[in-house]
């Protein structure tokens, strides 16, 4: 049928492009992780009810939501990263040839490798004093609230974890910019 519609192609936008199998990898476990979502809706359902229908408060509903949400912004890093989604000044790289846009790709991701080194030793030094007592034993951070759990630490982990992915990520974008082959005529912006 000539009508048919890459309906995945729509649902994306038509437009994300997986650069590497690091990037394929991300984006399969991406859709797993948007399950999150609905976990952290159904504990914040659970505290409201048990809280205003039965007058039981959790001690740890709130603590489980904030944890869920604030790692789903954290790997949206990466995911961005994978589908290309980024933000990106498009006026400027829709106006250069396929020459300057591999030009842009390298500049772009050899400032972006320097930022994520820096990002990644920071989240190093994060992480070893969310799971390291000053004199070296290994304990997880804690709350600090009567339930406690190690969430900060798990955090301040996912932090370096997902700063050394985007550094990978870049670097392979990099590998494939230097690669690329710019002689051949440039695809009109958003066709695959």
């Amino acid at each position: 049928m000539a009508d048919e519609v890459d309906i995945p192609a729509v649902a994306d936008g038509g437009d994300s492009e997986i650069r590497s199998p690091l990037d394929r990898a991300v984006a399969g476990i991406s859709k797993a992780l948007a399950w999150a979502i609905f976990l952290a809706f159904g504990v914040t359902v659970f505290e409201v009810i048990s809280r205003y229908v039965f007058d039981r408060p959790t001690f740890w509903a709130h603590e489980t939501t904030t944890f869920l949400i604030a790692a789903i912004f954290l790997v949206g890093g990466p995911i961005a990263l994978a589908r290309d989604k980024h933000i990106r000044v498009r006026m400027i790289y829709d106006a250069v040839s396929p020459k300057g846009r591999r030009i842009l790709d390298i500049i772009n991701s050899l400032i972006a490798m320097v930022f994520f080194a820096g990002l990644a030793y920071a989240g190093w030094i994060m992480s070893w004093k969310a799971t390291h007592t000053p004199s070296g034993e290994f304990r997880l951070e804690g709350t600090g609230t009567s339930w406690n759990p190690p969430t900060p630490a798990l955090l301040k982990m996912l932090v370096l974890v997902c700063v050394v992915l985007m550094f990978v990520q870049t670097l392979l974008h990099l590998i494939e910019a230097i690669r690329r082959d710019v002689s051949a005529p440039a695809k009109p912006a958003g066709e695959k």
